[in-house]
């Protein structure tokens, strides 16, 4: 009776390391995009990960990941690390920006220009260096406005 018990652990012990063996551990990958360090100052504040930047006020792409922009000239697009004069008047800070994460959107130029030129003098949009969009760095806040905060149990201060 020992011999049959030691054969069927032997068996048993083969078969589990022939398992061990052929089987291969799942590779899990998760794949999380952020790109906020390199996204330019003058970015729009609120965005984890951006692919380009669509410049309504001059039909100018900007691609966050090369750092260069890409503009139309005559029947082509050019990719720059830096803008010709002739845009030199454009505030990249002040500029509307739209935020476009599908492949080469200047393919689609006409369709991206059509839906976001409305907004080409818009300049109301914060932007990564600028620190007013969040009211602690703007201004102390006011006496009247502590009181009340107070008053309901808010910490004003941490």
């Amino acid at each position: 009776m020992k011999e049959g018990n030691t054969m069927k652990k032997f068996i048993y012990t083969t078969i589990a390391l022939s398992l061990f063996t052929f089987v291969k551990p799942a590779d899990a990958q998760v794949s999380v995009h952020v790109n906020i360090g390199s996204q330019p100052n003058w970015g729009p504040v609120g965005y984890n990960y951006v692919r380009y930047y669509y410049l309504p006020e001059i039909g100018v792409y900007y691609d966050v990941s090369s750092r260069r922009y890409i503009y139309p000239q005559g029947n082509r697009w050019v990719n720059v690390r830096t803008l010709p004069k002739r845009y030199r008047h454009v505030n990249m800070s002040r500029t509307y920006k739209v935020v476009l994460n599908h492949a080469e959107p200047w393919r689609n130029h006409r369709d991206v220009h059509k839906r976001y030129h409305r907004y080409a003098n818009n300049h109301s949009q914060h932007y990564l260096g600028d620190r007013r969009h969040n009211d602690r760095y703007d201004k102390k806040p006011s006496k009247k406005r502590h009181k009340r905060d107070h008053q309901r149990g808010r910490r004003t201060h941490r």
